[in-house]
């Protein structure tokens, strides 16, 4: 699981055999199961996590108890409260383990202490953040405001590894409609 992990970063820098095997020594290999939260909203967040096998999401709870997805975090993906880490403030999102999860999760404090001293690792935070917090969340900040439920619902359909695994609660939480509201959705396209 950790070569996985080590492949995935290497996709976004190379990584020198000397921080490799730094690395190697912050990463610890988790399980949860399935409804079990690895961060709660109001705690501290202290790691990074790679899903290496199941399903995360990425959660808020607003006044009326109801649950607000922003994301969802698949396979080979990297997930974590950032801003609660960098801001070193407790995270106002949830993890929640959606199925039954095996990831890597390792030290944010150790991790950022690394990015300062070994340059490749800092180029692949940098080319990480360039691609998954401006060019990916760029344009689902945009749809958020001007897409309809509708038009953010056959975007989301065309994910369907993703979406096939998803509970309809679930997609209708991050469309951010009721459940009813999500069954006209489908009606509607189905004609």
């Amino acid at each position: 699981m950790i070569e996985k992990l080590l492949f995935e970063m290497n996709t976004y820098a190379a990584l020198s055999p000397a921080t490799t095997e730094i690395l190697k020594t912050i990463f610890q290999v988790k399980q949860f199961k399935k409804n079990e939260h690895i961060l709660r909203a109001g705690e501290y967040a202290k790691y990074y996590y790679f899903i290496c096998k199941g399903l995360l999401g990425y959660y808020k709870s607003n006044a009326d108890g109801n649950i607000i997805y922003k994301m969802f975090f698949e396979e080979n993906s990297f997930c974590a409260s950032t801003a609660a880490i960098i801001e070193e403030t407790p995270s106002t999102f949830n993890i929640i383990a959606l199925e039954d999860v095996e990831l890597i999760q390792y030290s944010a404090k150790a991790f950022r202490e690394l990015v300062r001293t070994k340059h490749d690792l800092a180029l692949f935070q940098i080319a990480y953040l360039e691609k998954n917090w401006v060019v990916k969340k760029e344009p689902l900040e945009i749809e958020l405001k001007w897409e309809s439920a509708k038009e953010r619902y056959l975007e989301l359909h065309k994910n369907q590894v993703l979406f096939k695994r998803l509970k309809q609660h679930h997609i209708a939480s991050y469309l951010g409609v009721t459940p009813t509201q999500l069954s006209r959705i489908r009606k509607e396209l189905k004609k």
